[in-house]
């Protein structure tokens, strides 16, 4: 079992960067797909991006493509979201996600096993 505590949201104005980062507790943080979803007031929670246990490779949402960067440190147990070019629409609660899965592509929010407690992320115009 791993926990996971996000932290590095905040209030950015439009165009600005923030890097959001989550530590995963336990030894066995390198075995887990890592993901962040973020969720809006009002919406459902959304995928934002994943990572593979090595983390060779990314997958991304659409609109956050060549904007967000999503890596990870597995000597660290840590997961970063490198978010570049905010824009209001990104405003959100930001979590981070472990999952027992295979294929960043295909994981559904539900086959991620382990949340954290969100960091909020608001970008103002």
């Amino acid at each position: 079992q791993v926990q996971l505590v996000e932290s590095g949201g905040g209030l950015v104005q439009a165009g600005g960067s923030l890097r959001l980062s989550c530590a995963a507790s336990g030894r066995t943080f390198s075995t887990y797909v890592m993901g962040w979803f973020r969720q809006a007031p009002g919406k459902e929670r959304e995928f934002v991006a994943a990572i593979t246990r090595s983390g060779g490779s990314t997958y991304y949402v659409d609109s956050v493509k060549g904007r967000f960067t999503i890596s990870r440190g597995n000597a660290k147990n840590t997961v970063y979201l490198q978010m570049n070019s905010l824009k209001p629409e990104d405003t959100a609660v930001y979590y981070c996600a472990g999952s027992t899965g295979w294929g960043i592509r295909s994981l559904s929010l539900r086959e991620y096993e382990y949340w954290g407690q969100g960091t909020q992320v608001t970008v103002s115009s």
